[in-house]
């Protein structure tokens, strides 16, 4: 006779299953709108049975929603509320928000806060300008560390970031982007040298930025602050922005220590 754990033991594999498959259906969603069954079941690998049973679990929840009109599934406004919640205890996130604020007023662009997420930069916010939303052309919560200036600040300070993004590639997006290893290595060298990141057209054409990292007691960084524009009208002054810029990651750098100090 088997023992409680391992009779147990199946059932607590299948259930981690499911929730990894519940997650990899989610996945699906990332550049598609809308999925049917069918799709669903293709890119998983398993039976429509399967599929249909995931997304009817889903949609019970509010996660996945199914479109009256077109009968397939997308994406639910459950999962938008989750996230919203997310991003709203993000203790950094909170200690940034007046110090950002601060920063779009002078500067006059807009202003990202951000952090590593694997071989990728993640933004966790955007303070908008008009003027800064006319030269962004696609805005994404989510780029590859190497096409922007947070992404140099963050893997410049971060040596496991740094080599997520070697593992991973470096994808092209315009003939400005880094495309090897060696010049990967390179700009982070002169990130690590200047204590600043600067982008130009590497992401899209005409857009540019600079940013500063956000360094926790061991110097290894935590976030970065940066600013994006216009190529011609932010390399006018970009002096300026420089100071800007280092000047809020240093505030929030002492904001998130003193935090640190508080808790010990």
């Amino acid at each position: 006779m088997g023992s409680v754990a391992d009779v147990g033991e199946p059932e607590l594999e299948g259930g981690l299953k499911s929730v990894a498959s519940a997650l990899d259906l989610l996945d699906c969603f990332v550049v598609d709108e809308e999925l049917g069954v069918s799709e669903v079941a293709r890119r998983l690998g398993v039976a429509k049975s399967t599929a249909h049973r995931l997304l009817t679990t889903l949609c019970s929840r509010g996660i996945i929603e199914q479109s009256l009109s077109t009968g397939k599934y997308r994406l639910g406004l459950h999962l938008f509320e989750l996230g919203e919640l997310a991003l709203a205890r993000i203790e950094l996130r909170r200690r940034s928000m007046t110090l950002l604020e601060e920063l779009r007023e002078l500067s006059g662009w807009t202003v990202h806060l951000s952090i590593a997420q694997g071989a990728d930069v993640l933004f966790l916010e955007r303070l908008p300008t008009l003027r800064g939303m006319q030269v962004m052309q696609e805005y994404r919560r989510r780029w590859p560390l190497h096409t922007t200036s947070s992404g140099k600040a963050l893997s410049a300070y971060d040596p496991e970031a740094a080599q997520a993004r070697i593992r991973a590639g470096f994808p092209v997006f315009t003939p400005r982007t880094i495309h090897s290893e060696q010049q990967w290595r390179t700009e982070l060298a002169k990130v690590r040298c200047q204590g600043f990141a600067t982008s130009d057209g590497e992401l899209m054409i005409r857009l540019a930025s600079v940013a500063a990292p956000v360094l926790d007691h061991h110097g290894i960084s935590i976030a970065a602050i940066s600013i994006q524009g216009a190529s011609e009208e932010l390399g006018q002054n970009m002096d300026r922005q420089v100071r800007l810029v280092l000047a809020a990651a240093k505030r929030l750098s002492k904001l998130m220590a003193q935090r640190r100090g508080a808790e010990d």
